[in-house]
């Protein structure tokens, strides 16, 4: 994992207009390369200013094959929400596992969180399976919650206490 840096636009235009997983970022209109561009420009802000984090995750060659995001980042009551997304050309290879489980490391001992949290859609098997395996429990299921053309879907909700 590494931070995101200028020349990482192209990537981030492609992930970000995957349309396939949009009801899961509640994104519903195209991003614009230039407002990708401004979101790059900022993205070396601190944390603990913008309240969120996000990583690129690569091969060991460097090439983004996904990202994942620290968000509503609390640092009184130390915690955070995690959101990942691998691009579709590179799921089902191990690659969000590893990064999960260095995440979670950073958490733990960079940020000193004391839990985590995540929201998955309930028929997302690759996500429910990847929380799960991480130790994360199930706490909630909001019902009904996510409208998609072919009718609504549960979203499940999932935390993750650290232990330090």
């Amino acid at each position: 994992m590494r931070a995101l840096e200028p020349n990482d636009l192209d990537f981030l235009y492609t992930l970000e207009n995957d349309t396939s997983v949009w009801q899961v970022s509640n994104t519903t209109t195209p991003y614009a390369k230039h407002v990708l561009q401004n979101y790059l420009e900022q993205a070396t802000a601190d944390i603990y200013t913008v309240k969120q984090l996000r990583l690129l995750i690569c091969t060991h060659q460097n090439q983004p094959v996904g990202a994942i995001d620290l968000f509503d980042f609390e640092p009184t009551h130390q915690r955070a929400g995690i959101g990942i997304v691998i691009a579709a050309n590179f799921r089902q290879q191990g690659f969000a596992t590893q990064a999960l489980q260095l995440v979670l490391t950073y958490c733990q001992e960079q940020l000193l969180l004391h839990q985590v949290f995540c929201s998955v859609i309930s028929t997302n098997q690759a996500s429910l399976q990847l929380f799960k395996q991480a130790g994360f429990q199930a706490i909630g299921t909001r019902r009904e919650w996510i409208k998609t053309a072919t009718g609504r879907l549960d979203l499940l909700e999932f935390q993750k206490i650290l232990n330090y």
